[in-house]
């Protein structure tokens, strides 16, 4: 049976998996078809609703200055999903490009690459974030841009493994011995061959960023106003947790909700990549 069968195989009769995978696909599509599903201009202004809770006329309530908590929200979901797929996105690139090139040479080169990484990981990944947002200023490009660039050390540690039990395999030292280039082993016969677990670290890795950017945006330093972030919405449920809980709970759960699915779908990946959990093979 093929690998990619029975991978697929196992992740179907993960139903947790399947949980998860549901959780992403609909925020996904909430994201996707925010402009129709908001009820109300995200920005938009009610002078004479201003801390008003749940109702008809506004189902999640509204926020100090009356704006919809349930447009803002659905909003938000846009801005979540772009920080994580942006930050894991350039992590990833980083991490495969270190990765491979310490995998593939090893020796002298794989030591100072990988002394780089326990250096980087050594180092509270939260707080440097925060150092280099005060440094650089709060925006969803810099937020970004600093999540990506601190986040890559777990795929080049990934990658460096798999390229190290890859290059002495057979069609490593054939294309070798025809006298292909280092460039296109690594792209066409090694990275491909690589990917399975850069994909689960990916997938955990937007649960992560997601989490990074709602705690930013919660401290002032993430999306800024007006911009609807659920980090942002959080920050003035805190200011006003005595007169509006619907301003921390409803935001809350969709940080919960979409984590959630993230790490469900993320850890049986992990587990339906696994060639030791096979038995149906």
């Amino acid at each position: 049976m093929k690998k990619s069968n029975i991978i697929f195989r196992r992740l179907k009769r993960n139903k947790l998996a399947i949980a998860g995978g549901l959780m992403v696909l609909g925020v996904f599509a909430i994201s996707i078809l925010a402009p129709v599903l908001s009820p109300y201009d995200p920005n938009e202004i009610d002078r004479y609703n201003i801390l008003s809770g749940p109702s008809k006329l506004h189902l999640f309530g509204t926020d100090d200055l009356g704006r919809d908590v349930l447009s803002r929200m659905i909003y938000g979901s846009r801005i979540s999903l772009l920080v994580g797929f942006v930050a894991v996105g350039i992590s990833v690139l980083i991490g495969i490009m270190f990765g491979s090139i310490a995998g593939y040479y090893g020796g002298v080169l794989d030591r100072i690459i990988m002394r780089f990484v326990d250096i980087m990981l050594s180092i509270p990944a939260f707080f440097l974030i925060l150092a280099v947002i005060a440094f650089v200023g709060p925006s969803i490009w810099n937020i970004m841009i600093v999540i990506g660039v601190t986040s890559w050390m777990g795929v080049a540690r990934l990658v460096r493994a798999e390229f190290m039990s890859l290059r002495s395999r057979e069609y490593v030292l054939s294309a070798r011995s025809l006298g292909l280039s280092k460039f296109r082993i690594i792209a066409r016969h090694m990275l491909p061959n690589s990917l399975a677990p850069v994909l689960v670290s990916a997938i955990l890795g937007v649960a992560a960023a997601i989490l990074v950017e709602s705690g930013l945006s919660f401290l002032g330093l993430g999306v800024q106003p007006p911009t609807a972030s659920w980090g942002n919405i959080l920050t003035l449920g805190k200011a006003n947790i005595e007169i509006a809980w619907w301003l921390s709970v409803y935001p809350g759960l969709a940080i919960l909700i979409t984590v959630l699915g993230y790490n469900l779908l993320g850890e049986g990946l992990r587990d339906a990549v696994d060639p030791r959990l096979w038995e149906d093979r």
